[in-house]
């Protein structure tokens, strides 16, 4: 096992250029140079992964990072010195310092340039942050004209590719900034500084400019690919623990349930239909009113029995997750407590008034202030109260406005006392402490339960604290549709694997009819079956409300979309939880770009609607209203029905593997446009060759029934494996190697699909099952509904089972 080192000089070197002397000294994790522009120190924390430091003094970077939790490991490296130029080598790449300019540059194992710091781009400005002196720091880059790079966090302008861009990097309701980015080449850069920041990117440039920083401080980690790059970003900030099964379910909320019946009514409704259904979600105000903002109990009249709510939610097999916020109102007891030890900021936030009416009535103030989550002591009250709601039984929290609100913003406002400094300083790690706060603090008193947050803003290393961040307030429009995939996908491609968006859209103002608008109800259908295909499956919003019964009947068609894709989410449960374990065990991702799987496919690299959900299933989400026309009523022109003519969509299948339309089972060549009706209970959807493809029984929420029965569908054309995860569905015991494995091989040559033995066990785990084995044609095996006559039923009873085709 590699251990933790000490960063020891073993040697100091001095040599001159130009009549001016430089230094440098080795050090085990790597080396320190004086340079003419910077002290320069390059840290090796494995073979793959280096950190800079510049600053103008040693002494001035004395810093404790809060997204990175690794130390250096023990590393072989090698150093050498050709003129002004060190090399400082490991068994993976090379990192060279010039001693004159302090420029760096990065190079792979084969001696290839990955990158490069452009020349005299390293700068210092000094700054006045709130009465300390500091600098303004920015460190500029040189890329390949046409290298693709990825991440960044999440944005909402619909770009795949994030060159040619500015960015003010601060985090808000829609944007979550993480200052990371990779490389098509298959290296990462990470700029670990939480202050206000701009990328700009350009032909001839790609930059970070950080507002405050005693110093400039990033990671540059090699992967080779992108799986790789994102391993190297977990491995360095903290790996992403399961969540319970039940969160891969089918989720309802609104903004907002106002009373503990009306909640509860829906789950009943959702049971009394038989649409599966696992998460409900109440929004807030269950506090009482905006004087009592966030107070964490139920004060409010309409909720006269919490644990009698709680419990009969549980009995019918639901979960109930809660929102609590990051301020409070000046009438709970958070309030009091954190203002004694100085824990509140100022600066407006919502809600700006004390009054529930819209337009706010700023003539009565709600008094509500962010708290301070960078202190220890006030994360610790935000505990004490949040642990009541705890005793409860509720099942997850929904941490909003996690970025937090920041209304009428003023620059003096980042002038605001943290315990770490200025607001400015730590502006953007905002999320990452709050939420840390709240999975420290669970996890420290309870491991009976998986914690589940769901969050509105994200920073690098969140992946560590349980949260799946959903994209904020966004407004209902096809645009915003097509742009929540590429922001989903870059905020992946940062590391943070969970990622959701509110079905629907947030805002239903473009749609004066609200649900009686023919083209939102296709708008949301559209909606609903691409979030099927991302990690959280939650349909939410303001102005109308979102169950399926408000969109018709059993028997029309957009009730019957609608369920279709619900069932069929269900369905894939075995594949879901399977992938969610390979992103906690193997550093995966359940959304992925193209790029992740097809890097050498140049057609493939810009797409910026279509991705890989696990490493099967390419989606091709609709994002275009089909089936609505002009029409005329009175005085107004409304959109109105149009089913007559069948519309299409094309989608580009990667080159590198052949593909299966997942809907009739036809076979399809990659590295070709393909086009595909697209009614409404049909997007695009296919399956690579090679797969091996888990599906589970129909059931109302996710544990009704066992995997006793599971079909297993195989589409050939390449070798494929696919490994089936089973644990007890919640709690932490999988960290104790309590789980178990199968892992199904198939041979394509030989036809054969070898069914290994079972590893691992635990408690309830089934000693034996039956699996259903489908080949896959175009007369079998398509669509959504379990195969009445499977090619092979084997019993299976733990042990290497072979079957032959």
């Amino acid at each position: 096992m590699m251990k933790r080192i000490l960063a020891i000089t073993l040697w100091v070197v001095a040599v001159s250029f130009g009549g001016k002397a430089q230094t440098w000294q080795k050090t085990e994790a790597g080396l320190k140079a004086t340079t003419h522009k910077a002290d320069v120190e390059i840290q090796f924390f494995t073979a793959s992964i280096a950190r800079v430091i510049k600053s103008l003094q040693s002494s001035s970077c004395n810093k404790k990072s809060l997204s990175v939790i690794a130390t250096p490991l023990r590393t072989n490296l090698t150093v050498k010195q050709q003129a002004d130029v060190l090399t400082i080598k490991s068994e993976s790449i090379s990192v060279q310092c010039n001693l004159t300019s302090g420029t760096i540059r990065f190079i792979d194992k084969a001696g290839a340039t990955l990158l490069n710091e452009k020349e005299n781009s390293t700068s210092f400005q000094p700054f006045n942050d709130a009465g300390t002196n500091t600098f303004t720091v920015s460190q500029a880059y040189t890329l390949d004209p046409d290298e693709a790079i990825y991440g960044l966090g999440q944005q909402q302008a619909g770009k795949m590719v994030q060159r040619n861009l500015k960015l003010n990097m601060i985090q808000n309701n829609t944007s979550d900034y993480v200052p990371f980015f990779q490389s098509v080449k298959g290296y990462g850069i990470f700029w670990d500084n939480y202050s206000p920041t701009r990328f700009v990117d350009s032909a001839a440039t790609t930059s970070f400019r950080s507002d405050v920083g005693d110093c400039i401080d990033y990671y540059f980690m090699y992967g080779g690919n992108a799986d790789g790059v994102i391993a190297r970003m977990r491995e360095l900030t903290g790996q992403a623990p399961m969540f319970p099964l039940w969160t891969y379910g089918f989720f309802q909320s609104k903004e907002r349930y106002k009373s503990q019946d009306e909640l509860l009514d829906v789950v009943k409704k959702y049971r009394e239909l038989k649409v599966p259904l696992d998460g409900i979600i109440q929004d807030w105000q269950y506090w009482g009113n905006n004087y009592l903002w966030n107070a964490m109990e139920f004060l409010n009249v309409e909720f006269p029995n919490p644990q009698k709510w709680v419990n009969d939610i549980h009995s019918l097999k639901a979960h109930l997750t809660i929102s609590i916020w990051n301020s409070f109102g000046p009438q709970t007891k958070q309030y009091r407590e954190l203002d004694k030890i100085g824990a509140l900021m100022n600066f407006s936030t919502w809600p700006q008034s004390g009054s529930e009416k819209w337009p706010p009535i700023r003539d009565y103030p709600s008094g509500v202030r962010v708290y301070d989550p960078y202190n220890p002591a006030a994360r610790d009250i935000y505990w004490k109260y949040l642990k009541g709601l705890l005793s409860y039984g509720i099942d997850g929290w929904w941490i909003d406005s996690s970025e937090p609100d920041h209304l009428d913003f003023k620059p003096a406002d980042l002038d605001n006392k943290t315990y770490l400094g200025s607001f400015r300083k730590v502006r953007n790690a905002f999320p990452l402490m709050t939420v840390g706060g709240v999975f420290q603090h669970q996890r420290a008193v309870d491991s009976s339960k998986r914690i589940f947050i769901l969050t509105r803003s994200a920073f690098a290393g969140q992946q560590r604290y349980g949260a799946n961040t959903w994209s904020g307030d966004v407004t209902s429009s096809w645009t915003a549709l097509r742009n929540q995939i590429s922001a989903g996908l870059n905020f992946s491609l940062t590391g943070i694997p969970y990622w959701n968006a509110d079905i629907g859209g947030f805002f239903l103002s473009r749609f004066r009819r609200k649900l009686e608008d023919p083209e939102y109800r296709e708008l949301y259908t559209r909606w609903l079956e691409f979030g099927t295909f991302t990690p959280l499956m939650r349909s939410h919003g303001a102005d109308a409300p979102r169950e399926i019964y408000q969109f018709g009947t059993k028997g029309t068609k957009y009730y019957d979309a609608i369920e279709k894709y619900i069932n069929l989410r269900y369905r894939l449960l075995p594949y879901i939880y399977s992938t969610s374990w390979d992103v906690t065990a193997n550093q995966s991702s359940m959304m992925r770009a193209l790029v992740m799987d097809f890097p050498a496919d140049k057609n493939a690299l810009d797409i910026n609607d279509q991705y890989m959900f696990g490493k099967s299933l390419l989606v091709s989400p609709v994002t275009n209203p089909m089936y609505v026309k002009p029409g005329v009523n009175g005085k107004d022109t409304l959109q109105v029905e149009d089913f007559s003519t069948i519309k299409s969509k094309e989608t580009y299948l990667p080159a590198g593997a052949d593909w299966y339309d997942f809907w009739t089972g036809e076979k399809l060549t990659g590295g070709n446009k393909v086009s595909k009706q697209t009614p409404l209970d049909i997007i695009p959807l296919y399956v690579k060759a090679g797969s091996v493809l888990p599906f589970g029984p129909a059931v109302q929420y996710a544990e009704e029934k066992k995997w006793d029965t599971l079909e297993i569908r195989i589409y050939p054309g390449a070798n494929g494996k696919f490994v089936l995860y089973e644990d007890e569905n919640d709690n932490y015991n999988y960290e104790r190697g309590i789980y178990s494995t199968i892992i199904f091989s198939w041979d394509d040559k030989k036809k054969t699909l070898t069914i290994g033995d079972r590893k691992g066990s635990f408690p309830g785990m089934l000693d034996s099952r039956k699996f259903n084995i489908v080949m896959v044609t175009a007369n079998k095996g398509g669509g959504e509904n379990i195969v009445a006559q499977p090619d092979k039923e084997i019993a299976y009873a733990g042990k290497k089972v072979a079957v032959q085709f």
